[in-house]
């Protein structure tokens, strides 16, 4: 039958156990009962029960539930989120093949397609993706492979459209949707052929979880998972279980944070030392109408820009009480960062201008501590820039 989204975060990813929690399979390797019986498994594809660097149980019943979740034929995890972007971009580029990207997204990501992708010969074009038919345009026909896009985007909460990815033919499209959850938006019922998380955020949601996933058509999938055994990102399957235990309290967390984000990111709206607050949720978003027509929820996470520069910005934190300074998001305490010179740290300040990454820009995930408590520490550390 099918069943909403909240029951599907509790019912899915159970195997054949009759353990609620799940075992958690730590064996490397399994003994086979004889040299055939070896073959077998060498050459089953993703098999359970040969080497854990093809596949482990505990790690096959996550990328399950996440496959359920997003409503997808199969999931394959990786050892983190940059795990996840590297081998799948590396399993479907070579010399020679164009990406196109957005131009505002994860500081690693960036680096990553600008770095090693270009020292292979992978070209990559960015565009603001936010400019509707600006992707498509910068397809390179027979030569593109992959359109690559996140959505919100990390820093600043941009929406890239997801009916517009999911009509490009021809190349691969991959939608990173971490900001957004498997509950927040549902980029492969738009037509996008694989979506992809660092599960070590929301999904995870207790910062104990180091894991990257992406889910599409199984076909799809097995070829990615190919490459994947070479590239050698393999999951922890203790790290499995974690984000499988953060899946099943996925639903009341994003609902919980999501409100409580709403409240604060309305009174930085209204403060006087803050010039802009990014959200897509917030009715003065230029985005807030793709946002209610493509997303369920808004995410964890917000950024916003005070009036002054990175000194501001260490006052304001310093006086906080509450948020802790820290890089990640998505778990049950409230973080703060400053992504100038954390998250996006290893790009160059051309190409932070680009993005519109300032100094006086600061990143916040919210938590799941009262809201009225974050409030008020966050209104008392802006008054005390003033004094």
């Amino acid at each position: 039958m099918p069943r909403k989204p909240d029951t599907t975060a509790i019912t899915s990813g159970r195997g054949n156990s009759a353990s609620l929690s799940g075992p958690t399979w730590g064996s490397t390797v399994w003994e086979s009962e004889n040299l055939e019986d070896a073959r077998r498994r060498a050459t089953t594809l993703r098999s359970q029960d040969f080497y854990a660097r093809y596949a482990n149980p505990t790690v096959t019943q996550f990328e399950d539930a996440v496959a359920q979740l997003e409503g997808a034929e199969s999931a394959l995890a990786f050892s983190s989120g940059m795990g996840a972007v590297a081998s799948t971009v590396l399993a479907l580029c070579s010399h020679g093949s164009h990406i196109v990207a957005q131009n505002n997204m994860y500081g690693a990501t960036l680096s990553f397609l600008q770095g090693p992708c270009a020292r292979l010969g992978i070209e990559t074009t960015f565009v603001d993706a936010t400019v509707p038919g600006a992707l498509t345009q910068a397809i390179i026909p027979g030569r593109t492979t992959i359109v690559l896009t996140e959505t919100p985007s990390n820093p600043l909460l941009t929406l890239t459209d997801l009916d517009e990815v999911g009509k490009i033919s021809g190349p691969f499209t991959i939608v990173d949707s971490t900001l957004a959850t498997p509950l927040g938006q549902q980029p492969l019922s738009h037509g996008v052929d694989l979506v992809l998380h660092s599960a070590t955020k929301g999904i995870g949601g207790h910062n104990d979880a180091l894991l990257g996933v992406i889910a599409g058509e199984k076909d799809l999938i097995d070829a990615i998972w190919a490459y994947s055994i070479m590239h050698g990102a393999v999951p922890s399957p203790h790290d499995a279980l974690n984000a499988l235990r953060g899946i099943r309290t996925l639903p009341v967390r994003v609902e919980r944070q999501h409100n409580s984000l709403l409240e604060i990111a309305r009174t930085l709206d209204n403060h006087p030392r803050v010039t802009r607050v990014h959200h897509p949720f917030l009715e003065s978003h230029g985005q807030h109408a793709l946002a209610r027509k493509q997303m369920n929820f808004g995410g964890t996470l917000l950024s916003f820009e005070i009036d002054g520069d990175f000194s501001e910005c260490a006052r304001f934190v310093d006086a906080l009480h509450l948020p802790h300074v820290a890089t990640s998001f998505g778990g049950p305490e409230t973080l703060i960062c400053h992504p100038a010179t954390s998250t996006h740290v290893g790009l160059l300040p051309e190409d932070l201008e680009k993005t519109g990454i300032t100094q006086g820009l600061l990143r916040m995930s919210v938590g799941l501590e009262n809201s009225e408590d974050i409030i008020e520490d966050v209104v008392g550390a802006l008054n005390s820039l003033s004094s």
